[in-house]
């Protein structure tokens, strides 16, 4: 009897869990303000709800096991469950969505949701025994054209900033294909609203946002185990994970009013996902001076010492904080003999003399690569047993050889040893700054690492990373050059937000094509830079433009060889005589562009309020005069009579909407915007 009655009450479960699921077929999840997402537990698919327009439609979730391809929309089984979560967030709720199917790993598609958050976050993990996966996708999607129209936009991401790649505002229209790593927007630039969609974890995957459109229907895929040879720099596909829980990083998904508030909400969630591990920097932005802009390899210890007289001398007032650092970049081992583990005395004087006369200084170093590759693999890597052969990464039958250097593995106890004996020996100098490069060469996928426990290049990466700032010891100011944008934000304070960039206008526009698309960095770093100012033999104007572009980026670092006398050197002390660029840069921030519709080249109007007033970048790359009429809405200043100071100058003009600003060919213009007083 017993038995029968148990026989009907598992019979009466399962009818009643099928009546439950064919009653509520769907989910809603609520986010955000009048926002939803729609889950059909029936098929397997979502949707994504902004008042009463569809914004994503059709969206599945998919994942790769042993190389085989699983979508939900073949599982038979979906759960839904929530429970209350506290994150790094704050309190929120994470709603789950199981799915099952005999034979297949058990897939849970996770969406996090917070209070007062214009953002909803998912992840996708797949749960088994014996997985092995290299590619998860969260969302793939019909995106919907609705609110997009007037001038649709989707970004193009670097991974890095290396090879003078450039961010691209394409205009989405039938054809376009746009793989971007680790974030996209898709924003009509008239309106300025628009979509962010992006991981915000780096520590194990590489990740990318597709977006498409094909006979004016918009596809947005979002996964993670993406390369490329000319985004990642990568050669052999994403390395896979194993074990009996694969998660693939936390995305973020966000509809915003204005793109550019939604790429700096992102910015932030990248800074919570992932802290930054580096000590806390205390001591304002940074400015200097580096060796790279001019003088290069021909660095010596009487022309940069001859540098610091300079800086001591004529430019006393070129500090934050009463500080100034004179970077040497590579070659700084002129001033060694005998290589690394050789003698130092020449540049322990050059490091005395910075101090002496109130500087600070600093060094340069690529720890992840071989210069010398090309000399063979028997050479013995300084401070260690090991070859630098045995610590190449390998990548199929080869090694990653980019940028005329070969990648060294981040793991080995070789690569360690000589990053042991380099920064001690730059401690034991007294340098306080060091200028870190080619970081992306640690970041590749390999065959294998000489860590079993690390599977892919990301985790190689935060190895490397992690090692290197031990050894540091929260003693120097460390500053990336070639770098990923998103991973070095947990290990560095400031980053260049380009690649290479001198003196001419063509210089300042690509670089600004960085700050154009890639300003929301500067809520990622403690600090963006433009790279080395250099103003050499060129016209004011062009000088005006390198410095300002330097300036609305967040920090300054100048380049010229200020060894010798030239133009250059009467330009720096015309320039800085005016302190506003330095109170400026006081506040370390980047300006906001304008607008987002240049494709691969930038705008001309970038802005930022800083206290009470508005200071709004002009900038003219080409070699006509221009006349600029103002749009105050545009600008995101309210109505009324301002008045200006045009900061180069000192003129000061009624600012108004009748107010048209002239500006000569390959020049630039920083006015400083109150109220009439």
């Amino acid at each position: 009897m017993k038995l029968r009655f148990f026989v009907f009450f598992l019979i009466f479960l399962c009818l009643g869990e099928c009546y439950a699921s064919k009653i509520i077929p769907q989910v809603i999840i609520n986010f955000g303000v009048n926002k939803k997402v729609i889950y059909d537990l029936n098929i397997g698919t979502y949707s994504i709800v902004q008042g009463k327009k569809e914004i994503l439609t059709n969206a599945f979730t998919s994942f790769k096991n042993h190389g085989i391809f699983i979508s939900s929309k073949e599982y038979a089984q979906r759960v839904y469950k929530k429970i209350p979560v506290s994150d790094e967030f704050g309190k929120g709720i994470k709603h789950i969505i199981s799915m099952e199917k005999k034979g297949l790993p058990t897939m849970k598609l996770t969406f996090c949701t917070h209070p007062k958050s214009e953002v909803i976050m998912l992840q996708l993990e797949i749960v088994g025994q014996n997985l092995e996966s290299n590619y998860l996708v969260p969302m793939d999607a019909r995106l919907i054209n609705n609110g997009l129209e007037q001038d649709p936009r989707t970004l193009f991401v670097p991974f890095d900033n290396d090879t003078f790649i450039k961010y691209n505002a394409k205009k989405l229209t039938n054809g376009v294909e746009n793989i971007s790593s680790e974030v996209s927007a898709v924003y009509d630039d008239a309106s300025r609203a628009g979509i962010i969609a992006g991981s915000i974890e780096h520590k194990i995957w590489k990740s990318a946002v597709e977006i498409t459109q094909k006979k004016d229907k918009r596809r947005l895929k979002i996964w993670s185990g993406y390369t490329s040879k000319e985004v990642t720099r990568d050669q052999i596909e994403h390395a896979s994970l194993t074990g009996n829980s694969i998660k693939s990083s936390k995305m973020f998904f966000g509809l915003f009013a204005d793109w550019r508030t939604g790429l700096e909400t992102y910015a932030k969630a990248n800074r919570l996902a992932e802290p930054p591990i580096v000590f806390k920097w205390r001591e304002g932005t940074p400015v200097g001076w580096n060796s790279w802009g001019v003088l290069q390899g021909k660095i010596n210890y009487e022309n940069t010492t001859k540098v610091v007289d300079f800086f001591a001398d004529s430019l006393k007032n070129f500090r934050n904080e009463g500080i100034a650092y004179i970077d040497l970049d590579s070659f700084w081992d002129n001033m060694i003999k005998g290589g690394y583990e050789g003698d130092y005395t020449q540049l322990k004087a050059f490091t005395d003399y910075c101090r002496r006369k109130g500087l600070k200084p600093g060094a340069y170093w690529a720890p992840f690569t071989d210069w010398g590759s090309g000399s063979g693999p028997n050479r013995r890597a300084e401070g260690s047993k090991y070859t630098f052969g045995e610590m190449w990464t390998k990548v199929g039958k080869g090694y990653h050889d980019f940028d005329g250097a070969r990648a060294l593995d981040p793991t080995h106890p070789g690569t360690r040893k000589r990053i042991d004996l380099v920064i001690k020996k730059l401690k034991e100098m007294g340098f306080k700054m060091i200028k870190i490069d080619f970081l992306g060469h640690a970041a590749v996928e390999s065959t294998s690492f000489y860590d079993p426990k690390v599977k892919t290049g990301m985790q190689a990466y935060a190895s490397g990373m992690e090692y290197l700032l031990k050894q540091l010891n929260g003693e120097m100011l460390v500053y990336a050059a070639i770098s990923p944008n998103l991973a070095s934000g947990r290990y560095v304070h400031m980053r260049r937000i380009a690649c290479d960039a001198w003196k001419t206008i063509k210089d300042t526009q690509y670089t600004l094509n960085s700050v154009n698309y890639g300003w929301w960095q500067t809520y990622l770093y403690d600090y963006i830079d433009a790279d080395h100012v250099v103003f050499a033999k060129e016209s004011f104007g062009e000088n005006k433009a390198r410095l300002l572009s330097a300036v609305i980026t967040g920090s300054l670092i100048l380049g010229d060889d200020f060894s010798m006398n030239g133009p250059w050197n009467g330009t720096a002390k015309k320039l800085f005589s005016n302190p506003e660029f330095l109170r400026i840069v006081k506040n370390g921030k980047a300006f906001r562009p304008v607008d987002g519709n240049t494709e691969d080249k930038t705008n001309n109007l970038f802005i930022r309020k800083i206290e009470s007033y508005y200071y709004l970048a002009v900038f003219n790359f080409s070699k006509k005069d221009f006349d600029l009429s103002l749009d105050f809405k545009r600008l995101d200043i309210p109505l009324g009579k301002y008045q200006a100071t045009e900061v180069f100058d000192q003129k000061k003009i009624d600012f108004n909407m009748d107010t048209k600003i002239h500006l000569d060919g390959e020049n630039a213009g920083l006015y400083k915007i109150g109220p009439v007083k």
